[in-house]
């Protein structure tokens, strides 16, 4: 999801030296990126008021004034402190508009679970059941894809948070410690824990599914 670090690092080495057009392509190279974060992680009746480009120009505009003092003490990946601007400038968005996203306002947390993203949500689903999918099953991705963000709604927050930014921001497991201030043994196992229960919720609708056409 995010551009390649090694590049990255070079532009950073460059702007350090105080070279601007290192930092227009560092922040022109995550444009897209940045993007595709804040389209999945904004509520969706919230982008009908407020446009996603917007949010991604906000989040460029501060990064643009914050970039000094991130070069002097860079605490974290480029990529993680741009993610951070923007998860809070989509909280900002979320209670600016609380009534059309109550659950993420009143809870100030930027999680949404995606809606739309069938290969990381086929993927995940794959990964659910063992990757044991039949030719049948293989046919009913988009069908797969929908329960698998359907079932990430009703986990409580931090088991949302840390499945999408593994599954769908691609984020490894070091860079999820980091963003979320945890070692990474306990990342990882918040990360088993929350499989487990996004597991638990699929069989328990598999089989509210199974009991309703039994008693048809």
């Amino acid at each position: 999801m995010w551009p390649d670090a090694p590049k990255t690092e070079e532009l950073l080495f460059q702007a350090k030296d105080g070279n601007e057009s290192a930092v227009n392509q560092l922040m022109g190279r995550h444009r897209n990126s940045l993007r595709q974060l804040v389209r999945m992680r904004l509520d969706q009746k919230i982008q009908r008021r407020v446009g996603v480009s917007d949010v991604v120009q906000d989040v460029l505009v501060e990064a643009n004034r914050r970039i000094q003092r991130y070069l002097d003490n860079p605490v974290m990946p480029f990529h993680l402190w741009l993610r951070q601007i923007a998860r809070d400038r989509i909280i900002d968005a979320h209670r600016r508009h609380r009534t059309s996203a109550r659950r993420s306002v009143d809870r100030e947390q930027a999680v949404s679970a995606p809606r739309g993203y069938d290969q990381s949500s086929f993927q995940l689903a794959a990964m659910l059941n063992d990757n044991r999918l039949t030719p049948a099953a293989a046919a009913l991705q988009k069908e797969m894809a929908r329960r698998v963000e359907q079932a990430l709604t009703k986990l409580e927050d931090k088991d949302c948070e840390i499945i999408v930014m593994r599954h769908y921001e691609m984020l490894t497991n070091q860079e999820i410690a980091s963003a979320l201030s945890l070692t990474e043994p306990a990342a990882s196992m918040r990360y088993l824990r929350a499989i487990r229960r996004l597991k638990s919720v699929l069989q328990q609708e598999d089989s509210k599914s199974t009991m309703m056409e039994q008693g048809k």
